[in-house]
């Protein structure tokens, strides 16, 4: 069965065995609290500067004691530690702390990390929005800049996969763009519809890609109609592909700030699933971040 919000995760997620997740830089506070109220449903491991750790969870009220703790060994970075967890079977997915993305993927893809795939990272906004009946995801918001076809085909793949463990069969992806007409002027339309033939056609397998298509046509029916649009899932998609990063990060905050919904964020590409939101995301956020770790998680 698809699932459809947030509650329907966390209640599949205590269903399952217990996944455990290595908070890289665990001396962060929003993150601490998100592991801290995310016990019930996840393990955790804080890899980083264990004084700063310790410091960090007495503010919050806790008991040191409670946690299981790893320093990074000096010159180590720790990602590379926290993979080391990964490998060694201790951790099953790894969460963002207290350091900056560039730096944390730095050490992701040392190949002493261990952690990189033939796939391309990218990563996924999943949002449950107030009126809509189901999750949302927008892709690529916070890594791939600028993608060309190549990486868009990946991008979406990478999502694609991900809503199959959700449960979705074959997930609709909407290749938005200002217009819903090729123009050669606009790579993005050209490239929208070259994805659209290749989901048809099965180089994009088990997913179905329409576009180009704006927004408003791709979340209102009525619009669609309206416009002569003939889309088969209008108002039904499961994937939001922007053209680049700019409007996928803005969608999501927008999604967040202005429409009051629920979001979550990972990194996919990896070996495993790595935890990632915004600096300025709340504890929830992280909360249902984790959530989603651990739901996808192998």
């Amino acid at each position: 069965m698809a699932i459809k919000n947030f509650d329907e995760l966390i209640a599949k997620v205590k269903g399952g065995a217990k996944k455990t997740v290595a908070l890289v830089a665990a001396n962060d506070e929003h993150s601490l609290q998100a592991v801290i109220a995310a016990k019930d449903i996840v393990n955790s491991i804080l890899v980083g500067d264990v004084e700063l750790i310790v410091e960090e969870l007495k503010k919050l009220g806790e008991n040191p004691d409670d946690y299981t703790m790893v320093a990074v060994p000096e010159g180590e970075h720790p990602s590379v530690v926290a993979a080391q967890l990964i490998h060694e079977g201790k951790a099953d997915f790894l969460m963002k702390g207290h350091i900056m993305t560039g730096d944390l993927l730095k050490g992701v893809l040392k190949p002493e990390a261990g952690l990189r795939t033939d796939s391309l990272m990218s990563h996924i906004i999943i949002n449950e929005l107030p009126g809509y009946h189901k999750l949302i995801c927008v892709t690529d918001g916070g890594m791939c800049m600028y993608p060309d076809l190549e990486k868009k085909a990946q991008i979406t793949k990478n999502a694609v996969e991900f809503f199959h463990k959700l449960g979705y069969e074959k997930p609709n992806v909407a290749a938005l763009c200002a217009i819903e007409t090729v123009n050669p002027k606009q790579q993005e339309t050209v490239d929208a519809a070259e994805l659209k033939r290749m989901s048809i056609e099965g180089e994009l397998p088990n997913c179905y890609v329409e576009g180009p298509i704006s927004y408003d046509l791709a979340m209102v029916p009525e619009i669609s109609e309206v416009k002569g649009y003939s889309c088969p899932c209008a108002g039904d998609f499961d994937i939001l592909l922007v053209p680049e990063f700019v409007v996928g990060n803005v969608l999501g905050k927008a999604f967040t700030y202005t429409c009051g919904g629920r979001l979550a964020g990972l990194i996919l590409g990896c070996k495993v699933p790595i935890v990632l939101t915004s600096r300025g995301s709340s504890a929830e956020e992280k909360y249902y971040s984790l959530a989603l770790g651990a739901g996808v998680c192998q």
